[in-house]
């Protein structure tokens, strides 16, 4: 099943949504944050104490492969591994072009409405 996603521009918005899930018992590994940016991504993951799309999502063929794509293909296919279809993952990815900011929730069984 494809994660719930929401894009946000707000960090601050983005940790005080992931502070309400917690609240509502969506456990940390099923919160996922992504950027266009690695290091971006690893300092919001850290900041807002939720996890990165790492091999453990991947299939091994796609993380292998990352390593000779652009950045744009290494997005894209991130995405499509967590169950997003190609042209989901293309607008995705052309948001986070725009500097948006993806906020994934895998298990949607506590996610409350007024988040997302």
């Amino acid at each position: 099943m494809k994660p719930i996603v929401r894009e946000y521009v707000n960090e601050e918005q983005l940790k005080m949504d992931v502070t309400k899930l917690k609240a509502g018992d969506v456990k940390k590994e099923d919160i996922y944050v992504l950027t266009h940016d690695d290091q971006r991504t690893g300092r919001l993951a850290e900041a807002a104490d939720t996890n990165t799309i790492g091999m453990k999502e991947m299939e091994l063929s796609s993380a292998v492969g990352n390593m000779f794509n652009s950045q744009g293909d290494e997005l894209r296919t991130k995405l499509e591994d967590m169950g997003f279809s190609e042209a989901e993952s293309e607008n995705l990815e052309e948001d986070l072009d725009d500097g948006k900011i993806l906020l994934m929730v895998t298990n949607h069984d506590n996610v409350e409405n007024f988040i997302f």
